[in-house]
């Protein structure tokens, strides 16, 4: 079976062509080491993974034929992670993490003691897709622009749940036993703690469930993982 897996943003079914952006043909031929008559394995989020033979590879592109899927689609629950942004690395872990753990769609969110006043889309975008290339998925979740707390809160629909892991609730873990299922998100909040506006806010809305993660006050991108497994294990399709 083909090891090389690639997002393409196109249609795919049995014997369709599929063109490659100079980018892919690059990295197929001078990276990769690739030619025609090889073979690949592709995805676009919506059709499954399936196999495609090389059939042209050139310096603006090139072209592919799906053979056949060799994997369903499969697409996460229904789980937004919102976290505020960190160092660069810490937030490039975050995303790549978030994909690999089945997050549906990732919104950095500016807080009041957020470090990080801006981000590139773009490249956490990048490495989302590049996530789900290497841990076999055949979903790339949406990551939103920087966006500020206040704001998501106020369009906030009440029928998505919020689980807010709360550093000051340390102690021992949740175990999620008692929540509904359904549309979720995770809230992450920034190095610096979140600020006591913040928190009146999130304490009163309905939908926000506090939980801890354990005794020792985790790091954003620990808690962001803990977060994400500890939803997955008891709500999400680990089950």
């Amino acid at each position: 079976m083909a090891k090389i897996r690639l997002f393409i943003e196109h249609p795919l079914a049995e014997g369709q062509a599929v063109p490659l952006n100079p980018d892919q043909a690059h990295y197929l031929a001078s990276v990769m080491r690739q030619g025609p008559g090889g073979e690949i394995l592709v995805f676009n989020g919506r059709d499954g993974e399936w196999l495609a033979r090389i059939e042209r590879l050139a310096k603006r592109g090139g072209d592919l034929a799906a053979l056949r899927q060799t994997a369903p689609q499969l697409d996460p629950p229904d789980l937004w992670l919102a976290f505020a942004p960190i160092k660069k690395a810490r937030t490039d872990f975050i995303v790549e993490k978030a994909t690999e753990l089945g997050a549906a769609r990732i919104l950095p969110v500016q807080t009041d003691h957020t470090n990080s006043e801006r981000i590139r889309q773009d490249r956490l975008q990048a490495h989302a897709v590049e996530a789900a290339e290497q841990c076999g998925g055949t979903f790339v979740p949406e990551v939103c622009d920087l966006l500020p707390l206040s704001r998501l809160l106020d369009g906030w629909d009440g029928a998505r749940r919020i689980l807010w892991a709360d550093e000051a609730l340390a102690g021992p873990a949740e175990t999620l036993e008692n929540l509904p299922r359904g549309p979720w998100a995770i809230l992450i909040g920034p190095e610096g703690g979140w600020s006591e506006a913040e928190r009146r806010r999130l304490a009163a809305m309905d939908c926000v469930t506090r939980i801890s993660l354990g005794p020792r006050i985790l790091r954003a991108d620990t808690a962001a993982v803990a977060s994400l497994v500890l939803w997955q294990a008891r709500l999400g399709d680990w089950r």
